[in-house]
């Protein structure tokens, strides 16, 4: 029965598939009108197939394909957007990239998550900061200043500009903090003083936030500027646990670096013992370990170990050892090792050598070489022109300086905080210049955004006060909102050089509140500040709480310049007592001064100790016997005096009969 039924409706089956079949082309004749629009391709589908296609082609960095189906897209969306411009970001297009963006806001698109955490990226790499604060100010109004992904491209921006409290405030009002946002932290890490890094780190830890390689990179970085030994030891520890010390090639690096930068050679030579022989990059970082710290055998033994077993140098190897000749001015190393950057064809492919070479040879004073090597580069980049500028302004061509700055403006290769803080320190250096000179300078750098960088900030500062401004040095140290040891000296010495001692020494005291140390060269600017001031007190606590309190031995300089304070206000035996105490002792330069302070305050008895002491510290030099002379001359023994310029002139004689 059932088959008979199947072979009955077999031939109705066979007509009507037939029929559909036939007019399956034209739904009208089987479908009524008004079901056409179901059968029509779907817009969207069209989109999400462009999208598709752009993104596969800016992965694999055909561009202008994925531009021109971008510009045949009859519909676009948000989506289509943020695929050009994170593509375009990608492939190092930042100025396209921003054209996209402008023209999608133009056409009425509201910017997504996706949308600023890209853009903001690029603004951030190409140090457009003011279209960044703009930026900034769409996506409170949109309310996405809380998204994680756009808080974390927020930050970055701050950090760049130097905005380091900024920056750390929008990290705190995020309700979640991801690894990749610590990271973005980190990655700036080197910007904050000492306590915040440490802070920072334990409550990361406090957190539970787990670190991935990149994050310990980073710290070990920051922890090795500071050489935080201790905490860098702990992160050593944490690496060889989770195994990363061996075997992730840029922690066990960063360990190398670590240690260097901490002058620890022994234990970043046995975390370079743990790395696979065969990596080129750890034994880079070796010569680069021992040229940063000075160690030039061992670098050129390591450099030479690497030739012998067939490893090519990297640019860090050559630039190490170009930094190390300029250091030691030893022409002859870097010489040779030009040889090399020839030989390996990095003389063209480099700028970053390229502008080694140039600083080594400016600092080696052979500035001719500088700029033949300047000129033959095809294309000038900021940091080829900084190393040049900086050559010129060693080997005080001052005009060159601005003349270069100028050029780079007009040339439009662009400028960055190296370039405007060099010529800010040359300019005021310079006797073609003044105040007005100065101020445009400024002006520079507020509308370019680096006015708050510390470098150009200190720049400006010293600048000021050497133009005897020091009201605008003050606002501009005001306007930091984290001043480092560096920007505290910067303020110290202009009021120093402008002779305002007591101001000098409240800073010194304001910053010590801070947490932060002083170095040398601070107290060499508040001893001088207290010397021009007469400030005898201030002067000797200042002076003792260098090596008690803060753990700063006394230089010669240091030395000089407290016993010229006492010398002037008279206290010549408690002068002479603390050069003898000193490990100066022998330093004829500054019993010459004292000898001149007796001659001034008419004391006799003091003078004469200094007198045979200078006489005796250097026998044979005219100059010291013609002072001990016109001492006595002073206090009234003018046959003394006549007895021992006798002696000064047949040691002159002796002299200039020996030099011709």
């Amino acid at each position: 029965m059932r088959k008979q039924i199947m072979v009955s409706i077999a031939p109705l089956v066979s007509t009507f598939t037939h029929k559909f079949v036939r007019n399956a082309s034209t739904t009208s004749s089987f479908f009524p009108s008004q079901f056409d629009s179901y059968f029509e391709p779907n817009p969207r589908d069209r989109i999400y197939t462009y999208n598709r296609d752009i993104e596969t082609l800016m992965k694999s960095g055909s561009v202008d394909h994925a531009l021109q189906l971008f510009d045949e897209m009859p519909i676009r969306d948000i989506i289509t957007y943020n695929i050009v411009l994170s593509g375009l970001k990608r492939n190092g297009l930042s100025k396209e990239a921003l054209y996209v963006y402008n023209q999608m806001v133009s056409q009425g698109f509201i910017e997504s998550s996706s949308t600023f955490s890209t853009v903001l990226c690029v603004f951030s790499q190409e140090g457009l900061y003011q279209e960044g604060f703009q930026v900034h100010n769409r996506v409170v109004v949109l309310g996405l200043s809380l998204n994680v992904y756009v808080g974390s491209a927020l930050i970055d921006l701050y950090m760049n500009m130097g905005l380091v409290d900024l920056a750390l405030r929008l990290f705190n009002d995020l309700p979640e903090r991801n690894l990749a946002t610590w990271n973005q932290l980190l990655k700036g890490f080197g910007e904050f003083g000492i306590s915040q890094k440490l802070q920072l780190y334990y409550r990361m830890k406090r957190e539970g936030v787990v670190p991935n390689p990149l994050t310990f990179c980073y710290l070990l970085r920051s922890f090795g500027n500071e050489s935080v030994v201790d905490q860098g030891r702990e992160l050593h520890s944490y690496t060889i646990k989770v195994g990363w010390a061996e075997s992730d090639v840029f922690v066990s690096n960063a360990l190398v670096d670590f240690y260097s930068a901490c002058g620890s050679i022994t234990d970043a030579e046995k975390s370079f013992e743990v790395i696979p022989t065969n990596d080129v990059i750890s034994w880079n970082s070796l010569v680069s370990m021992y040229a940063s710290n000075e160690i030039a055998s061992d670098a050129l033994r390591i450099f030479s170990m690497m030739q012998v077993s067939g490893k090519k140098p990297s640019i860090r190897s050559f630039v190490g050892l170009l930094n190390l000749s300029s250091r030691n001015v030893n022409i002859i190393i870097g010489k040779q090792i030009h040889c090399f950057v020839l030989k390996l064809g990095f003389d063209h492919g480099s700028c970053y050598v390229c502008s080694a070479l140039i600083d080594m040879y400016g600092k080696c004073g052979e500035i001719e070489s500088s700029a033949l090597i300047y000129e033959s580069i095809p294309r000038k980049t900021i940091e080829v022109c900084n190393s040049l500028m900086t050559s010129f302004a060693h080997c005080g061509i001052v005009e060159d300086v601005i003349e270069l700055f100028g050029l780079m403006v007009d040339e439009d290769i662009g400028f960055d905080e190296v370039s405007l803080s060099t010529t800010v320190n040359t300019l005021s250096r310079s006797t073609y210049a003044g105040l007005t000179s100065c101020k445009l300078l400024h002006l520079c750098a507020v509308k370019s955004g680096f006015a708050h960088d510390l470098a150009v900030s200190c720049s400006l500062i010293e600048s000021y006060s050497r133009f005897g401004d020091v009201k605008s040095s003050r606002q501009i140290f005001n306007q930091l909102s984290s001043p480092n040891v560096i920007c505290f000296t910067s303020i110290i010495s202009a009021y120093s050089r402008n002779k305002m001692g007591m101001e000098c020494y409240k800073l010194l005291e304001v910053m010590i509140n801070k947490g932060l140390k002083p170095d040398k060269v601070t107290f060499l600017c508040v001893l001088t500040a207290c010397n021009h001031s007469g400030m005898v007190h201030e002067g000797k606590m200042v002076f003792e709480s260098m090596n008690t309190v803060h753990g700063v031995d006394p230089e010669s300089q240091h030395v000089a310049c407290m016993v010229d304070l006492l010398g002037h206000k008279g206290l010549l035996e408690e002068a002479e007592r603390l050069l003898k105490q000193t490990q100066f002792n022998n330093d004829s330069a500054i019993w010459s001064s004292l000898l001149r302070h007796c001659r001034a305050h008419h004391n006799e008895t003091v003078g004469k100790r200094i007198a045979e002491t200078v006489i005796k510290l250097e026998p044979e030099n005219a100059s010291s016997w013609l002072q001990v002379s016109n001492f006595y001359s002073e206090i009234g023994d003018f046959e003394i005096a006549k007895q021992i310029k006798d002696v000064a002139l047949a040691r002159r004689m002796q002299r200039d009969m020996f030099t011709v």
